[in-house]
């Protein structure tokens, strides 16, 4: 692994833990149902654990996974949840949004694309994306949770509606994952 690979992800780590600290949020399971959560927190691990152990397959893949979570987080935020809620100050830089939405996606994705090494293994970040798709589906469904993002929200759109944006997200993070193991 590289000098520059190190120092990125010595500043991954960095820019997760000041993130976390301004996080109004507390630490627990329900932390986990936000994509976003979970996307910092694998990246989080893997910047860790690409430090510790270095470019073995599992954390290139862990770290390759997380990356394409980011870039769906920051994807996300910009083209959907911004369009949807025009809080572009509070989603991209302010609070944790500059740090979660904006500061750790794109250090994570700059450090895996020109300085990691990669995998070939996409389906591994759209197959894990769409079991989450289909978790917070359900709860929401059986109503054990709202959201957290609106396309989640089964009872306040159509079938159709539901059907579209699982196909839309499903088809984003495949794309993303295929381009960033090209990259």
């Amino acid at each position: 692994m590289n000098t520059a690979a190190i120092i990125l992800n010595i500043v991954i780590i960095v820019l997760e833990i000041i993130g976390a600290t301004r996080s109004e949020m507390k630490l627990s399971l329900k932390t986990f149902v936000f994509y976003t959560q979970i996307s910092n927190a694998l990246t989080f691990l893997s910047s860790i654990l690409l430090l510790v152990f270095g470019s073995h397959p599992w954390t290139v893949l862990l770290r390759y996974t997380s990356c394409c979570f980011m870039f769906m987080t920051f994807i996300i935020v910009v083209f959907v949840l911004i369009p949807m809620y025009g809080e572009v100050k509070r989603l991209l830089f302010s609070g944790t949004g500059l740090y979660f939405h904006l500061l750790c996606p794109l250090t994570s994705i700059t450090a895996y694309v020109l300085f990691e090494d990669h995998t070939s293994l996409w389906p591994v970040p759209t197959v894990l994306t769409f079991i989450y798709g289909i978790s917070m589906l359900y709860f929401n469904y059986i109503g054990k949770a709202d959201g957290p993002y609106p396309f989640f929200r089964v009872h306040q759109q159509s079938k159709t509606a539901t059907l579209l944006w699982m196909t839309a997200l499903t088809c984003l993070i495949a794309f993303l994952s295929f381009i960033l193991s090209r990259a």
